[in-house]
Formats: structure tokens, sequence, C-alpha cells
């Protein structure tokens, strides 16, 4: 059973439509979704968890339809997506309160345990924190009710390369034992070249290919200019493409 599957996803925006998307997450795996800014990345991720109405296709967690079990669903994942607000000048403790009533498996030792593990002091206020403090107070929320399924928006932006490198090592670690699977968009693909799977990449807010992330490179070597050798790293695959009407 796959843990997400994503057939023909379709919205539409006067200026903008996301056409047809489809793709799936398999049990154990850490899937990078790629494309340029405005390729339609995070409309991806929100129509997936009708946080924007789609206007077509269908989304299946756990071998149910989501829409129709969107509520039993949301138990089931960890959500960090770009933008995320907090009271400014309320304490991590006192927003942790909230949060947690959410979620009938929330877990105090592991909520405990990432607060120790990124450094996080609950006493803080949220205007205290750096923005890559942010990123990791909204992990550690999501990753402390047992999620099955992680979808992240940009999980590694303003963290530094240490912290950046610790959440990836951490990524890896929580898929090891097949029981969880992480969605992510980047626009840092170096962090794809340390820690995913398969790769997702969005162009013009259509699909241009999905797949294991080796067979993936492997499919846009003809990219290559005569002569050159090696093969193409992502971030190469994503200029060249992105520069040449480029078609698999």
């Amino acid at each position: 059973m796959h843990m997400l599957v994503v057939r023909d996803l379709t919205k539409r925006y006067p200026k903008f439509t996301l056409q047809q998307v489809s793709f799936a997450l398999r049990p154990g795996r850490i899937m990078g979704l790629i494309g340029k800014n405005g390729a339609g990345k995070t409309t991806t991720l929100k129509s997936i968890l009708n946080l924007v109405r789609p206007d077509g296709g269908q989304v299946e967690m756990f071998g149910q339809d989501f829409y129709s079990h969107e509520e039993s669903c949301k138990q089931h994942i960890g959500v960090v997506l770009g933008g995320v607000d907090f009271y400014k000048h309320k304490k991590l403790a006192q927003i942790t309160e909230v949060t947690k009533r959410f979620y009938a498996n929330w877990d105090d030792r592991a909520y405990a345990k990432y607060l120790e593990m990124f450094d996080l002091d609950p006493d803080k206020r949220v205007h205290e924190l750096s923005s890559g403090m942010e990123v990791k107070f909204m992990v550690a929320l999501a990753l402390s009710h047992q999620a099955k399924l992680l979808i992240f928006d940009q999980p590694t932006s303003g963290l530094d390369p240490v912290a950046r490198d610790d959440l990836l090592l951490l990524f890896r670690e929580l898929v090891r034992d097949g029981s969880r699977s992480i969605l992510y968009s980047t626009h840092i693909t170096s962090d794809l070249e340390k820690c995913a799977d398969d790769i997702t990449y969005i162009k013009d807010g259509k699909l241009l290919r999905s797949g294991e992330k080796q067979e993936f490179i492997r499919s846009f070597q003809a990219l290559k200019e005569p002569g050159e050798d090696g093969e193409l790293t992502l971030e190469e695959i994503m200029i060249r493409s992105e520069r040449r009407r480029y078609r698999v």
C-alpha cells in the first residue's frame, strides 16, 4: 500500500493552472518535490491537503480517499508549510498546549526529545526565535504525534549548513524502518542529493517527471553537451531543463 497517491491533480487560477499532476509515494521513502519558484510546488502540496480546493483529481492516503476521510487521515500526517505564523508573543509551551489537543496520538516524550535535539527552549517566545529556529519548532510539532506521512514545504529554509545536514540525517532515520514517508519541496537540490529516494519535478504547472532518484537523473542526461563527462546533478538538470523546451 502506498502512503500517498496523487492522480491528475488540477487547480486553476486566473493566471496559473496546475495540470493533472500524478505521482505516488511508497512506505519508507523520501520524495523531493522540485521546480523553480512559481512552478506549482506549494499549490501541489496545498491541493493535496485540501487547503486550497482542487478543481480535479484524486488523492489517496494510506489506501483511503483523502477528501472523504480528511479528518482521520490528518491524524496520521505531519505538515510544515511555509508562511505559517504563530502568535509572536506566545511562548512555545503555550502554542504546544493548543496544538497537542488536535492529535489523539500526541507523544509528550517524543516532543521533549525533539525540543532537546533542536535546542529549543519551551519558555521562549516566538518573536525571540530566528527563522531557522521557527522552522525547527514547526518540525518538532509535526514529528510529535506519530505521523506516518510527513509533508514539508521548504523545511531546511533558513537553516545553516550544519543544521540542514542534521535535519536531513533525521529524515533518513525517520523513514529507515519503513513506517513513515516524507514528501518535501525544496529549492536546495544539494539536500536531495543527500537524502531523497525519489524526485518529482514540476515545471510551469505540469509534471515533467517523477521517479526513483538515479533513474530520474539518468533520464535527463540528454541535456548534456557533446563530449561532457559525468552525470548531471539535480541542480544542473533543473537549470538546463528550465532554459530549454525539454520534454522527457
